[in-house]
């Protein structure tokens, strides 16, 4: 069984705005605005590993209610999310698949399935000002114990232009995704959901699991255990799976450290790391390490 690769981390914020200027302030290269049909915009940070992250807004709130209403998972779960907890975090983990239709059949068969499947396309800006078109297909996954919380595989049908140029050099040095790391008061019970959709087996401990994707680490620990590790507030009635941390590659962590000062980012090294608190735009930790 070959690991699948993580694709993209969906970032609720309340404004594509705040996080283009958040964003650029921790050296990131933002790609301009992209619509949804069904009411929500992106604007993207593309890594050369072929990663990338997905800060996500309501362009539309009535037509992405709709969409919600019509059985739309994406739309439903943001929403929801935006609901209950805030307009921004991490929300979702997203894995790259050639047939999301077989996806969302294993999904159901293994009892994981959150929805039906999704296709939709969307048009693609390149900084150079010329237009195409991408189009995706989506299997979702979750579990009712972790509303705040969902992975899914994204096929994409007609994909985003292979050579993105500068949209993935980044002033900080940043080259690929490193480790995601959620929190649960009770790890080992997501463990199959993530197995199922990572196609890989975990490594479970008694308060921790950790899980190989192709191109990344994941690893669910308590959350008092993530907080002491971060230096992060509790979270209010906390329950389920929660998305607390994203530690990037860098090719130069002095280099790192130099962008972020430079923009008055505040920072603290610890463990080979340069750790930077969530803020607007920023809706979880982001860690740094070579």
């Amino acid at each position: 069984m070959n690991a699948r690769p993580i694709d993209h981390l969906v970032l609720p914020v309340a404004e594509l705005a705040l996080a283009r200027s958040r964003l650029s302030e921790l050296g990131f290269t933002v790609a301009p605005d992209a619509f949804h049909p069904f009411g929500t915009a992106n604007a993207c940070v593309f890594l050369p590993d072929g990663t990338y992250l997905e800060p996500l807004a309501i362009a539309n709130r009535r037509h992405a209610s709709a969409a919600a209403k019509r059985g739309n998972v994406f739309t439903a779960r943001d929403l929801a999310f935006r609901k209950a907890k805030m307009s921004q975090g991490l929300s979702a983990l997203v894995v790259a698949t050639v047939d999301a239709a077989a996806d969302h059949e294993r999904f159901k068969l293994r009892g994981v399935s959150a929805g039906d499947i999704l296709e939709f396309s969307r048009g693609v800006k390149m900084p150079d000002g010329s237009k195409t078109e991408a189009s995706f297909r989506l299997a979702f996954a979750g579990d009712e114990r972790a509303p705040d919380f969902f992975l899914f595989s994204c096929q994409r049908v007609n994909p985003l232009p292979a050579d993105r140029g500068e949209l993935e050099r980044h002033a900080n040095a940043v080259t690929g995704l490193s480790e995601i790391v959620p929190s649960a008061p009770a790890p080992g019970e997501f463990a199959p959901l993530m197995e199922q959709v990572l196609m890989t087996e975990a490594e479970i401990e008694p308060y921790l699991v950790r899980l190989a994707a192709a191109n990344a680490r994941i690893r669910i620990a308590r959350d008092q255990d993530i907080e002491a590790e971060f230096a992060l507030a509790p979270i209010p009635d906390a329950g389920g799976l929660r998305g607390r941390a994203v530690i990037f590659k860098t090719a130069d962590l002095a280099v790192t450290e130099i962008i972020l000062a430079a923009n008055d980012v505040a920072f603290v090294r610890r463990e080979g790391r340069v750790l930077v608190q969530a803020a607007p735009g920023q809706g979880a930790m982001f860690g740094f390490e070579e």
